[in-house]
């Protein structure tokens, strides 16, 4: 006699709840979601479950520095010299131009 659906799912349920695992929500931008679905069509893989599962193990093996790095890499400006010195000329000019109207 086949199992009824409620049996099916109870079994389910004893099963991830045996193996420890547990349901994760993610909401990602349209981007990202881009992302994922490229990485599933270089990889052939049909799951975004075991992609994304297979990114974590992959940024979890660069240890805590790289991890770091790879993680927050993105936020990183960096403004060269050139640039810098120009910022300050401006501001010097904007900061004397105040000075003269108070006076």
């Amino acid at each position: 006699m086949a199992a009824t659906q409620q049996q099916r799912s109870a079994k389910s349920a004893a099963k991830r709840k045996e193996r420890g695992t547990e349901d994760l929500r993610l909401r990602v931008c349209k981007g990202e979601k881009d992302w994922l679905l490229q990485l599933m069509d270089w990889t052939k893989d049909t799951e975004q479950g075991s992609v994304m599962a297979g990114c974590l193990r992959h940024v979890h093996s660069l240890g805590r520095e790289g991890a770091i790095e790879a993680l927050r890499s993105r936020h990183k400006i960096e403004v060269n010299e050139n640039v810098a010195a120009e910022l300050y000329a401006i501001g010097q000019r904007q900061a004397s131009r105040l000075d003269a109207e108070e006076a």
